[in-house]
């Protein structure tokens, strides 16, 4: 029925809980169509969306966990696919602002169980952050407030790190942010995509001072400079990082991006700046580390 081996379905079961079949007096197990089903969903999300099996089956538990719990975790009542990831976002988001990070971790984990890792984290997770930034820029949220909501989503994003293969043919990618800059979100979400294209990707994250770094490029061979930056006056030193990186190693191709490009924020380097909208990174990578991209690779 699932075109699984037997042994792999043995595996699932006795290593990670996925299922917990009746057994027969003689040993026999005995899978309900509820069994059949969670297999399938396990099945689907390790083939088809990438996600390891151990993560897999804790996300099974913890939806079974949440339908469980209806009287702690709101149920959802028919709606358009936008109203119901509103309400999911605004949940979390609810959660995360009371400091109720154990509430606010189950109800993430719940969602991907649902709605899958895309929607998850451009539809849901995203507009948390911008939610929690907005709040905090009209002091409607609190510093603390918003560091926790920023710093626990961060953390979730950066968990999925480890899921994806890596691909030795594809370029290494080094990514961060410069000293002063600490807004990340975008950073990590497109650093997010490239790791899950094959890229094997060196997350620096924000506040990274740039000295150093023109070693770790040489001794590690990365081809792919990501930096991005919310303030413009940062421009002229990222420009000159560019110059001075690309004068070692001329290979190297960078991707400039963030809100400290845009406008008429000018960069030397007009060519690196990635303006595609969040949800044209996914295209815009393909095609950017398509094979005639990097042949020398």
């Amino acid at each position: 029925m699932l075109d699984m081996p037997t042994v792999t379905i043995r595996a699932w079961e006795n290593r990670y809980g996925a299922v917990n079949p009746l057994r027969t007096e003689s040993g026999y197990r005995m899978y309900c169509p509820e069994d059949i089903e969670d297999l399938r969903w396990l099945k689907e999300q390790v083939e088809q969306k990438g996600i390891s099996i151990s993560q897999a089956a804790r996300l099974l538990k913890a939806d079974k966990a949440a339908q469980s719990k209806a009287g702690s975790f709101p149920v959802l009542a028919p709606m358009g696919a936008d109203e119901a990831f509103d309400q999911q976002s605004g949940q979390i988001y609810e959660a995360l602002f009371e400091f109720q990070g154990e509430r606010a971790n189950k109800l993430i984990d719940y969602g991907f169980s649902i709605y899958g890792y895309d929607a998850m984290f451009y539809k849901i997770l995203v507009p948390v952050l911008v939610r929690a930034g907005d709040a905090w820029q009209s002091e409607q949220a609190s510093v603390a407030q918003e560091h926790f909501i920023t710093e626990l989503i961060s953390r979730r994003f950066l968990q999925f790190f480890h899921l994806f293969p890596i691909h030795s043919y594809l370029p290494k990618a080094l990514s961060f942010c410069p000293e002063g800059e600490h807004h990340q979100v975008g950073l990590m979400l497109f650093s997010l995509l490239l790791r899950r294209s094959g890229l094997d990707v060196f997350y620096l994250g924000p506040n990274t001072p740039m000295d150093g770094l023109l070693r770790i490029i040489g001794a590690h061979r990365i081809g792919i400079v990501c930096i991005s930056i919310t303030d413009p006056d940062s421009v002229p030193k990222v420009d000159e990082f560019v110059r001075l990186t690309s004068s070692h190693y001329p290979s190297v191709r960078f991707l400039l991006g963030g809100s400290g490009f845009e406008g008429e924020n000018t960069t030397a380097y007009p060519n690196s700046v990635l303006s595609e909208p969040p949800e044209k990174w996914q295209e815009w990578i393909n095609r950017f580390i398509g094979p005639e991209s990097f042949k020398h690779v």
